[in-house]
C-alpha cells in the first residue's frame, strides 16, 4: 500500500452533487464538525455482529458466498466504521444501523461489473466502495483517489490494518491524477452526477477502459441529463441492476464505455 499526495484542498463542492447525495454528505460533514482524535485501528473485530449495525440481521452463509475471499477483511472493515466512522466524519449519525445494507453490500455489488485490470475509485471517502472492492479482489491493483486529508489518513490506516497490499491511496481530485495512473475500470459512489463524472474522469480511462458508477433511483434521469456529454465524448451508457443478498434491495450500476469498445 502506497500513498501519493497531489492536492492540499478538501472535498468536491457539494453543489456538484445530486440533492439526495448533498443530504448524505451534509449529514456526514455535520458529524465531523468538531475535530476528532484518530482512534487506533484494529483489523480483528471483537464482535462482528456489532450492536450498532444491521449485521446480525444478515444471513451469514449467504454473505460469505457473496463476499468470497474478502469476507474476513470486509467484516473487519465494517467493524472499524462502526467504531469510529461517525466520530471521524466518515458516515452520518444515523448510518450505523444500516451500515451493511446501505453501504457495505451496496459497495460490494459493483465488483462483478469491474472486469480486468487496474481499478480506480474516485472520491473514495470512507473507502466505499474502494476498500470493499480491494478486499474482494486481492489480486487486483486498486487506486483510491480522495482530495480530503483526513479521509486520506483514514484510507491509509484502514488499508494497512486490513493488510490490503493491493491498495494505493492518491490525494488528489480526479482531474489532478498523474497521467501514469490510468484505469481499466473506474468506479465512484455518492460523488457527483453522471455528466460531471464523465467530464472529470474520462481522461483517467485507458483506451479500453470503462466506468461502473454506483447510483440510486435517479440513475435513469442522470443518464438522460448526460446524453449530450456522452454523445460528444462518444460514450454509451447502460443502466444495470446489481443484486446483493436475497430480500435486499438491489443496487443500480451505470456502465459507461467507449463506442469503439462496443464494436
Amino acid at each position: 500500500m502506497t500513498n501519493e499526495s497531489m492536492h492540499p484542498e478538501s472535498a468536491l463542492p457539494s453543489s456538484a452533487l445530486p440533492p439526495s447525495e448533498q443530504a448524505e454528505q451534509a449529514s456526514a460533514e455535520q458529524a465531523s464538525a468538531e475535530p476528532a482524535t484518530a482512534e487506533p485501528m484494529s483489523a480483528t473485530p471483537a464482535s462482528p455482529a456489532s450492536a450498532g449495525t444491521d449485521f446480525a440481521s444478515i444471513d451469514r452463509e449467504a454473505l460469505r458466498v457473496f463476499l468470497g475471499v474478502g469476507y474476513d477483511a470486509v467484516v473487519a472493515f465494517a467493524e472499524m466504521l462502526d467504531e469510529v466512522g461517525e466520530t471521524r466524519g466518515l458516515i452520518g449519525p444515523h448510518e450505523r444501523e444500516r451500515l451493511w445494507e446501505r453501504h457495505i453490500l451496496n459497495s460490494a455489488a459493483v465488483v462483478p461489473f469491474l472486469g480486468a485490470g487496474r481499478i480506480i475509485d474516485v472520491g473514495s471517502g470512507a473507502g466505499l466502495p474502494g476498500i470493499v472492492v480491494a478486499a474482494m479482489l486481492p489480486d487486483r491493483e486498486v487506486v483510491l483517489v480522495e482530495p480530503m486529508e483526513r479521509r486520506v489518513a483514514w484510507l491509509d490506516e484502514a488499508s494497512q490494518a486490513l493488510g490490503l497490499n493491493n491498495v494505493t491511496v492518491v490525494r488528489a481530485r480526479a482531474e489532478e491524477v498523474p497521467w501514469s495512473i490510468r484505469a481499466d475500470a473506474l468506479t465512484a459512489r455518492a460523488v457527483a452526477s453522471v455528466d460531471k463524472l464523465v467530464k472529470w474522469c474520462l481522461p483517467l480511462l485507458s483506451e479500453t477502459g470503462h466506468m461502473a458508477l454506483l447510483k440510486g433511483r435517479t440513475a435513469a434521469d442522470e443518464v438522460d441529463r448526460a446524453k449530450y456529454v456522452l454523445r460528444k465524448a462518444r460514450l454509451t451508457a447502460e443502466i444495470l441492476t446489481a443484486p446483493t443478498l436475497e430480500g435486499m434491495e438491489p443496487t443500480t450500476v451505470v456502465r459507461i464505455s467507449r463506442e469503439s469498445a462496443n464494436r
